[in-house]
């Protein structure tokens, strides 16, 4: 006889429908997506082996290539945020003490060595203050001292909104035999970025940032080298879920089963990358440089600083100096609950001393600078 439970409703609420404020998120990410990405998520999914939906996995990858400036064939998105991916790339490159050398320059450069330290690696760190970048010279010292079987560097910092240069910095590991590992999650679609023409053997993104897209859906990509090296391994890939040999075998053309895909973000970071495709990926770089041009004109007609030096700065997030004697919390929550702006605070050593404005993706608008300026003018005044 089967015996009967009580059911216990502590837990069960009695909700209205789904309500959420409309929000211009000027934050580090996400950012609002485009009313097209909105619309095809609200799709109708597939199954995960439809044809249909392989057809669209082929689109995904093609256009990444595009946007990444790359012909790698292992060029895929990972189901999860850009943090999965970022695991990914030193999950599938890192083997058990391995050397690998990475350029810390804020708070996603320590994420890397706490990743690499995790699967093994014997980590060494180059380090500059928060907001600088590494030079030429910096680095091939540094692969003189270290000979490294990788070089993980951070394209875009978010935490300080500042971009490394990578010009030669792949001649350079080719130069030690190095692999050439970047973070792009802040760069990708905003900042102009040439993988094959820089040498760059892995990277990484996210969709929710400059390709104005939901996370959930995140950008990844291998270069020969590093296939070659993942095929060397002496042990299996420690995350089973983000392990190439697999994913490579459902993204590629035998379709073998790995996971079921998260269908209607793929659906809408399809779409996305179509809108950049229309675009044009030069005349989207230009706009996010245009618009941050304005932002940071705007900005200091307010009487406001930046904390990068113009030369590095990122056209998808700029670090705004707080001014002596305000509270940076309190002017964000202001800015948020009475004029439904979100901006960001500052991560790390930057904690407390900068706000971090994004203009990214769709939202890389003159209209977002507009919006934004005469709200903080009112919160600080």
């Amino acid at each position: 006889m089967t015996q009967i439970i009580s059911i216990n409703d502590n837990q069960r609420l009695q909700l209205e429908p789904l309500k959420v404020p409309s929000r211009l998120l000027l934050g580090p990410g996400p950012s609002n997506a485009h009313p097209a990405v909105l619309q095809a998520m609200n799709v109708s999914p597939v199954g995960h082996l439809d044809p249909a939906f392989l057809s669209l996995m082929d689109e995904i990858q093609s256009l990444l290539r595009y946007v990444w400036q790359t012909e790698n064939p292992l060029t895929i998105a990972v189901s999860g945020t850009g943090t999965a991916a970022m695991e990914a790339t030193i999950a599938n490159a890192v083997e058990p003490g391995d050397v690998v050398l990475i350029g810390v320059a804020g708070y996603f450069g320590n994420r890397l060595v706490d990743m690499a330290g995790r699967y093994g690696a014997d980590v060494r760190t180059i380090s500059k203050p928060w907001g600088q970048v590494f030079s030429l010279e910096e680095l091939r010292t540094a692969l003189e001292t270290h000979r490294p079987a990788i070089l993980a560097l951070v394209h875009a910092e978010t935490s300080t909104g500042a971009r490394q240069p990578l010009e030669g910095v792949g001649e350079l590991c080719r130069e030690f035999g190095t692999l050439l590992l970047v973070d792009t999650v802040t760069s990708l679609g905003g900042v102009p970025i040439f993988l094959d023409e820089w040498g760059v053997d892995l990277a990484y993104s996210c969709s929710q940032k400059g390709l104005g897209c939901s996370p959930g859906a995140s950008p990844f990509t291998m270069s020969s080298r590093a296939i070659e090296k993942l095929q060397r391994r002496s042990t299996k890939v420690a995350n089973w879920y983000l392990d190439m040999n697999l994913l490579g075998k459902y993204w590629g053309s035998e379709r073998v089963y790995h996971h079921t895909a998260p269908i209607n973000l793929y659906y809408a970071l399809r779409e996305a990358l179509r809108l950049i495709a229309q675009e044009g990926l030069a005349n989207c770089w230009q706009r996010h440089q245009k618009n941050v041009e304005y932002l940071w004109e705007r900005l200091e007609d307010i009487g406001l600083s930046l904390h990068v030096e113009k030369e590095y700065r990122l056209p998808t997030l700029t670090t705004v100096c707080i001014p002596d004697g305000v509270d940076g919390k309190a002017v964000a929550r202001q800015l948020l609950n009475e004029h439904n702006i979100e901006i960001g605070g500052g991560l790390g050593e930057l904690a407390g001393k900068v706000w971090r404005v994004g203009l990214m993706g769709f939202n890389s608008r003159k209209e977002s600078v507009d919006q934004l300026i005469p709200a903080l003018e009112q919160v600080l005044r």
